[in-house]
């Protein structure tokens, strides 16, 4: 009876071998249960954030999927600290085991398993871990839960088979999530300690190794007492595994837990508007005519022109990787390199936000106290606000929302006239308040807006990108996707294809008010009026009759032509005589592209905003070269700096001078558009070419002054607090004595044709 017990036994422990053998066979083989495939597990971590990278070498931000902010770290820019402390406290004889440490398995089986010692530990290796990581999700059935554990194990052989164990801490911690959209090591050691992973200290490597048991429990934000427990747990850890000596312990375990926390999100640090720019850019697809509503061919005919001209737009959908999939800037760990000097980056925001934030806004909140409107002009009667703000409700989230969940429009209209709490921007933080939608979308349009760009004129660098005042809650690009109109600031394209036609600066012209058909320029100014007066003149005082008599002398086809040249989008411009005048719509990084011509010697210069771009491995795909074509002559270009020169040493930008004191050479242009709507500045020295608008969200919003509202106002302090800084900072190697390059002996008054001959009276005729 015994004898056939024991081989009973010995038949179960056999059948149960032969079972163990059979199922991990066919686990192994993937015919029961999931089993990645082996393309999967030579490459387990595909998705990284791509890094955005200043050209000082700074990261401005990273581009991530959902809170995968993962960013890729080698073996060797890992502090040994981390390394010890993860295998001291995880998975102890690590280096001694193939994916499984049977010792541990057995130890968690009897204590925890037969006699319940829940402080007997666990059986898990950080293979298994990794295993259970990357390839395990939440199991749907009983049959599911049970194989779960076996196929990690195999999972596990398979890894230590295609990896080192460096290798595999690697993955480990590039993989975990340490809370706080701290995915990975890198970015964990960002957000807890502002340091790189090899920069960790002893404790606070303690710190995040202590997360991986259980990372919300033992959140150090959170629970820091209970954090603090927890990293004094792995420091023991570590004398157990031989990694410290009893007196280090002793020195660390009663240092205090110091963290220097900061969220990570998209909507956070420098450069925001840029770095949204750049991912539509890059991730743009072949445009489409059918994709764009037919109040936007505009963008249509940019697109188009991008896609064909600019290698950066639409690079992740016009390049492909090994595997002949498209690039992606969430997943593939890309290191994007920028033109942005993140220190100009710091002073263009600063002097957007002092000039309109701390100067102007204060200003037009007073203003529009005593507008029945506000914050509309006066101009408007109280239907056309009401049809503006009807508009705005259609438009906005709530009343799609709401909309789509089959609300009526009744029903839809009272929210937007019921008081709610809700939190709003002010430029001394968001404050709490309850006001309803409607008086919400009041105040939101209450709020001046701006875009400003700067660039090198020589490799066309894009140095600075702001486009707008906070991208939080003013997330519309002003820098590339606003359009608004140029006023004045076109005048010197017309000037330009004058010089082009034999004309120069010391050319005279009549300084009247004409009409021309039924159109009828008007003057701000009257002075010299009557007089035949110089182009270098005119130029420098804006006056919109001599830019009026010049467009009578030229084909309106052939300015459309020009403007094309300087880069300047004229899709759907009509030719008229108006176009002097700068009603079309430009944004304003074409605009700062275009003025690049006059400090670049006539070459027209292409905004450059990325260098190069790396593989997550390191590799080189992409790099990016200028693209310039050009416009005027040289002779030309001498000339025009010659005019807008005088723009700014007594003309309409002279304040530049007399109140900023701002001592460089330099050459510029304001612009006001009718009723102050758009004000605008323009200027440049001979290695930097920079440009603002500011105005309201709507062309109606605006102060009622032209003293507040124009152009030298309103936009040209922001190039003066910018430049002021930029030279300050010696380190970026801008020099105020900077002259430009014009030759020795120039004469800008030599010209093909004698049009100082003009008589006053021939303008009558």
């Amino acid at each position: 009876m015994r004898k056939s017990f024991i081989h009973i036994l010995w038949g179960l422990l056999g059948g149960t071998i032969l079972l163990f053998f059979v199922a991990f066979t066919a686990i192994w083989f993937g015919w029961i249960g999931y089993m990645p495939d082996i393309e999967d597990l030579q490459n387990p971590i595909s998705r990284y954030a791509s890094q955005v990278y200043s050209s000082d070498g700074k990261i401005l931000g990273t581009y991530n999927m959902n809170r995968e902010n993962r960013i890729h770290v080698d073996y060797k820019s890992i502090s040994p600290y981390l390394v010890k402390a993860l295998v001291a406290t995880e998975d102890e004889r690590f280096y001694e085991h193939s994916g499984i440490d049977f010792i541990a398995l057995t130890r968690a089986i009897i204590k925890r398993g037969l006699l319940g010692q829940k402080s007997a530990g666990g059986g898990s290796t950080i293979t298994q871990q990794l295993a259970k990581q990357l390839y395990s999700g939440t199991a749907k059935s009983t049959m599911e839960r049970m194989l779960q554990k076996p196929i990690e194990w195999v999972i596990a052989i398979k890894l230590e088979r295609y990896y080192t164990k460096e290798e595999i801490i690697t993955m480990y911690l590039n993989y975990f999530d340490f809370l706080h959209n701290a995915v990975g090591i890198k970015t964990a050691s960002d957000v807890y300690f502002r340091k790189e992973p090899k920069d960790l200290s002893l404790t606070e490597a303690a710190t995040l190794i202590g997360l991986c048991k259980n990372p919300s429990y033992f959140n150090p934000v959170r629970y820091p007492e209970r954090s603090l427990e927890r990293r004094n747990v792995v420091l023991a850890q570590m004398v157990k595994a031989g990694y410290l000596t009893e007196s280090e312990f002793n020195a660390e375990e009663n240092e205090p837990l110091t963290l220097n926390f900061h969220r990570v999100d998209h909507k956070d640090g420098i450069a925001t508007y840029f770095r949204e720019f750049l991912r539509r850019y890059m991730m743009a697809q072949r445009p489409e005519l059918k994709n764009y509503p037919s109040w936007n061919r505009v963008q249509y005919e940019i697109d188009s022109t991008a896609w064909v001209s600019d290698p950066l737009y639409g690079w992740c959908n016009k390049n492909f990787k090994k595997n002949g999939e498209p690039y992606n800037v969430y997943t593939d760990g890309l290191k994007i390199f920028t033109t942005i000097d993140s220190r100009m980056q710091r002073y263009a925001e600063q002097a957007v936000i002092k000039h309109v934030g701390y100067y102007l806004q204060p200003a037009f909140t007073k203003e529009n106290r005593n507008k029945p409107n506000a914050p509309f002009t006066n101009a408007l009667t109280r239907s056309e606000v009401k049809a503006i703000l009807n508009r705005s409700i259609m438009q906005s989230e709530r009343y799609r929302a709401m909309k789509e969940q089959g609300y009526s429009e009744e029903e839809i209209r009272k929210t937007f006239r019921t008081p709610t709490e809700m939190s709003v921007f002010t430029y001394h933080g968001d404050i709490d308040t309850v006001m309803t939608p409607l008086d919400s979308i009041r105040y939101i349009k209450s709020f001046l807006r701006s875009g400003f760009v700067s660039m090198d004129p020589h490799t066309g660098a894009v140095k600075a990108y702001v486009g707008g005042v906070d991208f939080t809650h003013f997330t519309y690009d002003m820098a590339t996707q606003g359009r608004r109109q140029v006023g004045s600031t076109i005048k010197p394209f017309l000037y330009a294809l004058s010089m082009s036609n034999g004309m120069s600066p010391c050319d005279v012209a009549p300084n009247v008010q004409r009409s021309y058909g039924n159109w009828t320029p008007r003057n701000s100014s009257h002075s010299r009026y009557g007089q035949m007066v110089t182009l270098k003149w005119a130029l420098s005082q804006s006056n919109n009759w001599v830019s009026a008599y010049l467009m009578s002398k030229t084909n309106p086809q052939d300015f459309l032509r020009i403007l094309r040249e300087f880069g300047i989008n004229t899709y759907g411009v009509y030719p008229s005589m108006v176009l002097c005048l700068g009603p079309n719509e430009v944004s304003v990084q074409e605009m700062v592209s275009a003025y690049t011509t006059f400090a670049n010697h006539g070459i027209h210069t292409s905004p450059l905003y990325v260098t190069k771009i790396e593989d997550s491995d390191g590799n080189v795909v992409a790099t990016f070269q200028p693209r310039m074509n050009e416009v005027i002559s040289e002779d030309g270009s001498y000339k025009m700096i010659e005019m807008l020169k005088a723009v700014m040493d007594g003309g309409t930008g002279s304040r530049m001078r007399y109140k900023y004191k701002v001592e460089c050479e330099m050459g510029g242009k304001t612009g006001t558009t009718n009723r102050n709507a758009d004000a605008w500045f323009m200027g440049f020295t001979p290695s930097l070419v920079s440009g603002c608008w500011v105005g309201g969200e709507d062309r109606d919003i605006h102060f009622d002054s032209t003293r507040m509202g124009q152009g030298a106002n309103m936009a040209l302090p922001i190039w003066a607090y910018f430049m002021k800084k930029v030279f300050a900072d010696r380190s970026l190697g801008y020099d105020p004595n900077e002259k430009f390059d014009i030759p020795e002996g120039f004469n800008a008054c030599a010209s093909d044709d004698d049009f100082s001959e003009v008589d006053i009276e021939e303008v009558y005729e």
